[in-house]
């Protein structure tokens, strides 16, 4: 079962592996580039480990989103 993360409960911030079973590997098992972790969960990102700035999971990219869309 998933880990809840603070500032996620009920989100999915993990990838399928090829069973199909989200969350059951790490982005850094799944061949290619070491992936960068989320700055606000730790969870992996898309993006590599080279990428300059701060990079976010996929779920707290959406949550950063929604935020900065409805500030206005």
């Amino acid at each position: 079962m998933d880990e809840i993360r603070d500032g996620h409960e009920g989100a999915y911030c993990g990838t399928p592996d090829a069973s199909g079973t989200p969350g059951a590997s790490s982005a850094g098992t799944q061949g290619g580039p070491p992936f960068a972790d989320c700055v606000l969960c730790g969870e992996p990102t898309e993006y590599p480990e080279s990428t300059r700035g701060a990079t976010l999971c996929p779920v707290c990219e959406w949550q950063e989103a929604q935020r900065t869309a409805c500030s206005g």
